[in-house]
């Protein structure tokens, strides 16, 4: 049994930020590339963990934890300008966000 390298660990980070740039790039629903965006930000946090641990420091788990707490208040602020947006418009697709435009 081979032991799980920290390669593994970048290859599944990038195969998450992948999926998650693709999520942003490509979809039109504003819930969808706020996941996307979630994704890319976890797929940072294992890099972060993988190396902290490869190298026997702390720094990168306390970056974790950062990055997770800037994620929740993202999360919150971000659920409610998408919750304003769908009250005044009705819909969540990005190309009816000319509401904020004078």
């Amino acid at each position: 049994m081979t032991p799980i390298t920290p390669a593994h660990y970048l290859v599944l980070s990038a195969a998450l930020f992948s999926i998650g740039l693709i999520g942003v790039l490509v979809r039109r629903n504003l819930i969808v590339i706020f996941m996307s965006i979630e994704l890319m930000l976890n797929a940072v946090n294992i890099n972060l963990v993988a190396f902290s641990q490869q190298w026997q420091h702390v720094v990168g788990q306390v970056f974790a934890l950062f990055v997770v707490a800037v994620a929740a208040a993202e999360a919150a602020i971000g659920l409610g300008i998408i919750l304003a947006f769908y009250r005044n418009k009705e819909t969540v697709n990005v190309d009816e966000i000319t509401l904020m435009r004078w």
